[in-house]
This record gives structure tokens, C-alpha cells and sequence, in this order.
């Protein structure tokens, strides 16, 4: 049991959860999720099983697609709607020209304030931590990217949005600044993450139908790597790759970052590619192949 499950987390449950749920279906301790989702929110969590949790690093830094529902005249500590109400306001929903402007601010390469409640460490603890304790905490800004925001439904007290961002992007701090941008307070209301790299809300299981379907869920953990630029081995350079060796491969002097690793069609593991020195050497060993000596075994390179 090694590779990935697609899982459609409901609300209510935080992802720990729905992982500790999964152990006791599939009855094995080594899982691991990606890209957390807050307890309220619902939809796509990638979830790894066995080897395969060696490589949740590699889905944390895929692009994310969300449906979000941004709820005027209100303002909670939480900058969703599960927090602590500071303050209501009355407000008119302008016009719908408005809001597109509005919108396109927040479109393309942007500088954004993470909510206090939040994983974030500040000196060594979390975020939401010290926002318990009453301390007065102001999160550095960080830049991210909106790929994608668009306007679904325009209702009297509220938008609905869909959104395709970077790492890192929190949704509740769109929906604040957005409110800002419109001169009312806005918090987040409902979440639904519909895509996280190539994990779609479309293939997702519910927990119940994996309670059923158990292990036949889960797939080749390559079939959610295609973000990252594969790389074909020579066969004759294979077991150096196991052991840790370099490989010189010409021309890929624009190369950097991790690259999915192929042998003879099948994936290996994930490399790492100096454009300086033309080298190419073993991050993580996923799987060995029979070759030469016919040796085949399991390992992780760091």
C-alpha cells in the first residue's frame, strides 16, 4: 500500500482527523497529508500512504483552487466565520463594476498578511497561540500569487468566488482585504477546495465510500507528480543514482529543482539538478528496480 489518495474531507473535521480515520480503514500507521484545510472547510485533501508520504513535500507546493464565500458587514477574530464576532456594520452591496475592480488588485503577484489564527510560528509558537493568550501579534506580509480570482455570484450581503493561488495563500486574509477594498468589514463564510495540483474535487472519495473501496484508492504517487519537469535515467547510470552518485547531463543549465526521476518508464524517485554542473544526483530513492545484479529494495537518500 504506497502512493496517494485523492480525499474529500467534509467540514467538521480537521485533516488529523480524517488521517486517523484512514489508519484504522486501511489499517496501517504510515499516512500523511498535504496542505492542510481548517476544520470548517471541506473538499480536496491529498492524502499518502506508506512510501509514498516521503513525497508529500512535493504536493505542498503545487498551485491550489478554491470556491470561497466572502460575507460582508462582519468581522470575527478568526477572519472566518467560526471566530469570535468584533464588529457588524450595515452594508450595501455596490455595483457589480465595482467589484471587479476591486478584484483585479488582488489578481497576479500580491503582498498578503496571514490571519492571527493561523499555523505560522512567531518565535517558536503558533500563531493561533499566542491569538489565544491575548497577545498582540502582527504577522509579517508575504508575497503570493493569484493566478485566478474570479466573481460567481453577486448576492446582497455576500460574493461567491473562485479562486486558483500559489502556496501559501491563505483564503480568509483575501476575503478580509477584499472587504477593506470595499470599505466594509468581510470575513470568509463557506470553503471548498476543489483542486490541489492535480488532485481534483471530481475524482475525490467521501470517507464512507473509502470505507468500502479501502486500499483499491489508492494510486501511483507519479500520477501527482507531472508538475515537476521528469527526467529520463540512462539504465547504465541507474544504480549510481541508488548509490547516491552523480550523473552528468548535458544540457540542462536551466534546470534546478526537483525533477521526477524515470528508468525504463518506471518512476525511481526525485533528483536534484545543479544547471551550474550539469549534475544530477538522488534527493529521494522511491523505488528500486531489478538491474544488473537484480537487486531490489526500498530506500529514502537525503
Amino acid at each position: 500500500m504506497d502512493g496517494f489518495i485523492n480525499v474529500l474531507k467534509p467540514p467538521g473535521m480537521s485533516s488529523h482527523d480524517v488521517v486517523g480515520r484512514l489508519r484504522r480503514i486501511l489499517q496501517t500507521k504510515k499516512i500523511g497529508h498535504a496542505g492542510t484545510l481548517d476544520p470548517g472547510a471541506a473538499g480536496v485533501l491529498p492524502v499518502a500512504v506508506g512510501r509514498a508520504t516521503r513525497l508529500i513535500e512535493y504536493l505542498e507546493a503545487t498551485d491550489k483552487s478554491y470556491r470561497a464565500e466572502v460575507l460582508f458587514g462582519l468581522r470575527t477574530d478568526t477572519d472566518d466565520d467560526t471566530g469570535n464576532i468584533l464588529e457588524t456594520r450595515t452594508f450595501t452591496m455596490p455595483a457589480e463594476e465595482m467589484i471587479e475592480s476591486a478584484l483585479e488588485a488582488f489578481r497576479g503577484t500580491i503582498r498578503q498578511r496571514p490571519p492571527i489564527c493561523s499555523a505560522i510560528k512567531v518565535d517558536g509558537t503558533r500563531a493561533y497561540t499566542h491569538a489565544r493568550e491575548g497577545s498582540r501579534i502582527e504577522l509579517p506580509l508575504r508575497e503570493i500569487v493569484i493566478h485566478r480570482l474570479t466573481l460567481l455570484e453577486r448576492r446582497a450581503d455576500a460574493l461567491l468566488l473562485d479562486v486558483t493561488c500559489s502556496k501559501g495563500t491563505y483564503i480568509r486574509s483575501l476575503c478580509r482585504d477584499l472587504g477593506e477594498a470595499l470599505g466594509t468589514p468581510a470575513t470568509m463564510g463557506f470553503l471548498l477546495r476543489t483542486r490541489v495540483g492535480d488532485f481534483s474535487v471530481d475524482t475525490a472519495y467521501t470517507l464512507e465510500e473509502l470505507e468500502t473501496v479501502g486500499s483499491d484508492a489508492i494510486l501511483a504517487p507519479e500520477l501527482y507528480l507531472t508538475h515537476l519537469v521528469r527526467y529520463d535515467l540512462p539504465t547504465h547510470r541507474l544504480q549510481a543514482f541508488y548509490n547516491g552518485l552523480s550523473t552528468t547531463v548535458k544540457g540542462t543549465e536551466s534546470l534546478h529543482g526537483p525533477l521526477a526521476v524515470y528508468s525504463e518508464g518506471v518512476f525511481v524517485g526525485i533528483g536534484i539538478c545543479d544547471g551550474e554542473t550539469c549534475e544530477l544526483k538522488a534527493k529521494k530513492v522511491y523505488r528500486m528496480i531489478a538491474h544488473g545484479n537484480g537487486k531490489s529494495d526500498v530506500f529514502e537518500r537525503e
